[in-house]
């Protein structure tokens, strides 16, 4: 873990790549398949393996932490034993400073024991309270519960080679070295005896593909195996027998990897899952494997770090995540996320189909800080109060609503929310829907998504604001809805204070099925019930649809979004018969295709008009009318003008051409490779400077890239009616989002 821009940087792409392929909402568990009674160390086997059981959904938060050799100097972050021997890095300074030149005084002197250059002796050697030290890992297991954690453990290795166990296989081990203690076994012992399910996290991977690059060579071999320098073949096989070790000792229920798992042999991660997976088998467990890279996220959880995304994302995900803004472990003068942050962003990652694994940042010689504990008393006290609305729910169809934005991918930072924000989750019967708001609204609370253009709510039963106590309801009158959304009347006050306040929406059936903004949602029965799944504008293959919970061949009822149409396929891959729909299509019986959908594509209807509108200043996309080819294409405010709307027109591999009313011309990105540059219109052409790739970025937001430049199109901030529409690589600005408003 790092703060880093080039941690961050070499992630980007492994992410992007999984954000694709997971890309689309899901609001079922999924559609289950037979796990086979073994496995073999190949990916045709591993991929069958069900990546996220039931109790992983139902569990929701979990609890980890940076605690190692690195926390000894503790300076800069986790990676001193990296950045100690770059030159030029403040923590190099700091050592030379402190204990002396990298040269003669090494790493391993924190592990081994050694004076600095005041003459006090530094290691990492926590001491049990029992045998007079500050370290009780009992006491670490009971906060965690008392956070609210339903899972927990230790990175039993990190990026320096300093395995936390009685390894047979590495002498550079917590029992042999530093403290004289089995840390994992404690650890695990502590956490399963207050019955949470154990995580056990292992960065080795990094060890040996990057991690000492600037340390010297080493001459002799234990050290050289501490600083990954065994070579290839052998450091390979030791990743594997690390990890074997692990399974066989921990018997953990979550085996968390951290990134550059490319890097390690492929093979020897085929042997690796298939171990612990078949010996799973013989525990008679379900377990969870995730990953950043280096997997194929079928039969595993892929990890977003520091992230999460940015709506409704199938196959089932995780983030990790810190406590600290600052640093993985504890540093001196280390800085902390506030409660505020920590809750909604974990309320808003819930709700987007998604576990939260929390990490903390405890001293060297085991202390808790006391600022850590309050962030994680203060989670628990919210989970204690209003848990039914997190534990065991499922996503809904739509995640939430309101002016704050959360995730878009890895390295987002935890956010706080405001009253107008809601969060949406429901009970796995699919017959109560949670809307949490992240504030007090007032006496009154419109939540827009539930307006009568959307959803019919004639079998809604009931309104409660969730209690202050776990099981309590506060009745509130009959609710209101009209087109602007579900208006309910509230308190004039707050009755209580909270992080976050739940309405609970109780029906006499199941939550009647929700047209959605953008995309559109295929139903498993008829009139838009049973098991749904969102899905974004795209192709979607078999494998999709199993990932999105509704599988093959199982389609009964379809909602497209308004303009948008979809496309179904009788085989995989769009093969086979199709069939086209633009509206709502409550039985597939009455087509003839009922239960025949093996893959879809989701389109923007070309027969359709659209308003662009960017996300930030709230203009429409603008030709100005019959102009001359070349033209710039500029912003204008919204007045029903010919000049601001446009068919959006496949053109086949995903792309869209998008052609104007008034002038028939198309927008052209004109070859530009700067950002900044403008956007322009020309006649249709078929040149890959005309076509646009629109690809969804939550809600019913989108950004347009152009083919051949990659850049997107960019409104430019609040700008005035008549600037010009400009191009820029794509990042987190809102300049660089579009909403499509079908006409």
């Amino acid at each position: 873990m790092s703060n880093s821009i080039n941690r961050r940087q070499f992630l980007a792409s492994a992410t992007c790549v999984a954000a694709t392929a997971v890309a689309g909402g899901v609001l079922s568990a999924g559609v289950a398949e037979a796990a086979p009674s073994t496995y073999t160390p190949d990916w045709n086997s591993v991929d069958q393996h069900p990546p996220a059981p039931e109790w992983f959904q139902d569990a929701k938060f979990g609890i980890y932490f940076h605690w190692g050799v690195f926390s000894v100097p503790a300076f800069g972050n986790e990676w001193y034993p990296r950045n100690m021997y770059r030159v030029g890095d403040s923590a190099r300074d700091h050592h030379i400073a402190t204990y002396g030149q990298p040269a003669a005084w090494p790493y391993h002197n924190f592990i081994n024991g050694a004076k600095d250059l005041a003459g006090n002796t530094v290691q990492f050697a926590p001491k049990l309270k029992s045998a007079g030290g500050k370290f009780d890992p009992d006491e670490w297991a009971q906060l965690f519960v008392d956070a609210g954690a339903r899972f927990a453990g230790p990175v039993a290795e990190h990026h320096d080679g300093y395995s936390m166990w009685d390894s047979q296989v590495n002498e550079w081990n917590s029992v042999q070295k530093g403290p004289g203690l089995d840390l994992l076994r404690l650890f695990t012992t502590a956490i399963r005896a207050k019955n949470l399910k154990l995580l056990v996290a292992m960065h080795h991977a990094y060890n040996f593909t990057g991690f000492y690059e600037h340390a010297p060579a080493q001459t002799d071999t234990s050290l050289k195996k501490l600083y990954g320098q065994l070579g290839q073949a052998a450091e390979n096989q030791l990743w594997f027998d690390k990890l074997k070790e692990v399974v066989d000792r921990a018997q953990p229920d979550i085996l968390w990897q951290d990134f550059n798992l490319t890097a390690v042999d492929e093979q020897q991660r085929l042997n690796f899952l298939a171990y612990y997976y078949n010996q799973a088998i013989g525990w008679g467990r379900e377990v969870v494997a995730t990953y950043k890279d280096g997997m194929n996220g079928k039969g595993e959880v892929f990890d977003y770090e520091r992230g999460g995304p940015a709506d409704l994302t199938a196959p089932y995900w995780l983030t990790d995540d810190s406590i600290s803004s600052s640093s993985w472990c504890y540093t001196q003068g280390i800085g902390y996320y506030s409660i505020p942050q920590m809750l909604h962003s974990f309320i808003d990652r819930v709700s987007k189909n998604g576990n939260v694994l929390l990490n903390i940042a405890p001293m060297a010689d085991g202390t808790i800080p006391q600022a850590q504990k309050d962030i994680l008393l203060g989670m628990g006290d919210y989970l204690r109060r209003f848990g039914e609305s997190i534990y065991s729910t499922r996503a809904w169809t739509a995640y939430g609503e309101g002016p704050t934005k959360m995730g878009g991918g890895s390295f987002t930072n935890p956010t706080a929310g405001t009253a107008q924000d809601i969060r949406f989750t429901r009970n796995k019967a699919n017959t109560v829907l949670y809307a949490t708001v992240l504030g007090w609204p007032g006496s009154s609370l419109t939540i827009k998504t539930l307006g009568s253009d959307r959803i019919n709510l004639s079998s809604l039963t009931s309104v409660k604001l969730l209690g202050t106590t776990a099981g309590t309801y506060i009745d509130l009158p009959a609710p209101t809805q009209s087109s602007s959304g579900l208006t309910v009347a509230l308190p004039s006050s707050a009755p209580y204070g909270a992080g976050a306040y739940v309405l609970k929406l109780a029906f006499s059936g199941t939550i009647p099925g929700l047209r959605p903004l953008a995309g559109a949602v295929a139903f498993t029965d008829v009139n838009y019930t049973g098991a749904s799944g969102v899905f974004t504008v795209g192709d979607h293959t078999t494998a999709d649809l199993t990932a999105a919970g509704v599988g093959a061949g199982a389609i009964s009822s379809l909602r497209p979004a308004p303009g948008h149409r979809v496309v179904g396929y009788s085989g995989d891959n769009f093969t086979g018969t199709s069939w086209t729909f633009t509206a709502d299509s409550p039985d597939l019986r009455t087509t003839g295709n009922n239960d025949q959908i093996a893959s879809l594509r989701v389109q923007f209807d070309p027969a359709r008009y659209f308003r662009l509108t960017n996300a930030t200043n709230g203009l429409a996309l603008d030709s100005g009318g019959n102009v001359a080819s070349g033209s710039n294409l500029k912003q204008w405010t919204w007045d029903g003008s010919t000049n601001l709307q446009w068919q959006a027109e496949p053109v086949g591999d995903g792309y869209y051409r998008l052609v104007n009313r008034t002038n028939g011309m198309v927008a052209d990105g004109w070859g530009a490779t700067a950002d900044g540059s403008p956007a322009r219109q020309a006649a249709w052409n078929g040149g890959t400077n005309q076509q646009w790739k629109i690809t969804h970025r939550g809600g019913d937001r989108y950004s347009i890239a152009n083919r051949t430049t990659g850049l997107v199109l960019d409104g430019g901030g609040n700008v005035s009616s008549g600037s010009v529409t400009k191009q820029w690589t794509f990042g987190s600005s809102t300049n660089l989002l579009w909403t499509f408003t079908a006409l």
